[in-house]
């Protein structure tokens, strides 16, 4: 059938003001060739660069919203699919460049109904190097991981994801709001597209991967405007181990607890990696925001009509990819 949908462009923005002049144009001519009704959402998170007055100069068209502070990823997505009016909402980072065609071989996902979202292939700036493509997971213990990128080039095959890169996710508007948007728990940034991924595939609806659809990005251009490279590792830790605080349980839970003081903690505090303390600590002390997130996890998988572990999850993909010819991507 592959018919089309209109489409919510979705951007968040933090002093990007320059990627915003590179890139949207781009994003307005893949939009225009999907030849769909579409509304492009600028969410600016406390900007203090000239991003605001450059989009109401230069793109008065464009739905701006201005948060009175810089509040993080999730809590600027939330505010632009919250606004949203478009049956798909596209989750773009304001440092990426779509293709002109971007869009073409997307709309056949949303035909099936269990469809949350579908990603692009994410290569270098320059060059064809690919960055991102559909993600395989698995277990080191009890710590959930990709073990590769991985893509084929056999024509019609469908590809599912492990979870959708936030960056150039095109998502169900129905389901996304459903399903509440990104938990703000992540702020300000990292892991949070994994952990609504992760939530979809739980409640039984799909993640897609789509080889032909190719968008560039520019490396580091986002995270680079925020504090130390330390700093932003502690956080990229600390959001695992919440993704995985809200997403196991009983002894799973408990296991994962020990592997994680075992193997994560008291190796890196032993070399000198003293930042990991706070990724650590900060676990127990969120754990009143934990909870009520995880809550809220629950809450859904009681009223969804499939529901699943996370380990049915992990091995339903896995066993999806056996006995294809895949080319494999090292991390």
């Amino acid at each position: 059938m592959n018919n089309k949908k209109s489409v919510s462009v979705v951007i968040p923005n933090y002093n990007g003001r320059q990627l915003l002049e590179q890139y949207l144009p781009f994003t307005f001519e893949a939009i225009k060739n999907a030849g769909v009704a579409y509304e492009v959402i600028v969410v600016d998170d406390g900007s203090t660069d000239e991003s605001v007055s450059y989009i109401r100069s230069t793109y008065p068209d464009i739905k701006l919203l201005v948060n009175g502070k810089n509040s993080g990823f999730s809590y600027s997505c939330n505010q632009g699919i919250a606004a949203a009016q478009c049956d798909l909402i596209l989750l773009l980072n304001s440092d990426v460049k779509l293709t002109p065609n971007y869009f073409d071989s997307q709309w056949k996902y949303f035909d099936m109904p269990d469809t949350f979202g579908v990603m692009g292939r994410i290569i270098d700036m320059e060059g064809g190097r690919i960055q991102d493509a559909a993600r395989l997971p698995k277990f080191n213990g009890l710590k959930l991981k990709t073990a590769f990128f991985y893509y084929t080039d056999t024509p019609d095959d469908i590809l599912y994801t492990f979870y959708l890169s936030g960056a150039n996710a095109l998502v169900d508007a129905a389901k996304l709001k459903a399903i509440g948007g990104f938990f703000e728990l992540f702020s300000p940034f990292y892991c949070e597209d994994m952990e609504l991924s992760l939530r979809a595939w739980r409640l039984g609806w799909k993640c897609y991967y789509e080889h032909s659809s190719v968008c560039r990005h520019q490396v580091s251009a986002s995270t680079k405007n925020y504090k130390t490279a330390k700093w932003v590792k502690s956080i990229y830790y600390r959001n695992r181990f919440y993704m995985h605080a809200l997403h196991l349980d009983g002894l799973a839970l408990l296991g994962w607890y020990i592997q994680i003081t075992v193997i994560d903690l008291i190796p890196k505090l032993l070399a000198g990696q003293f930042w990991i303390w706070s990724s650590y600590t900060a676990l127990f002390a969120d754990q009143t925001a934990v909870k009520q997130c995880k809550q809220r996890i629950k809450n859904m998988l009681q009223q969804s009509p499939q529901r699943f572990s996370i380990f049915k999850v992990i091995s339903f993909i896995r066993n999806s990819v056996k006995g294809k010819q895949l080319i494999r991507i090292k991390l």
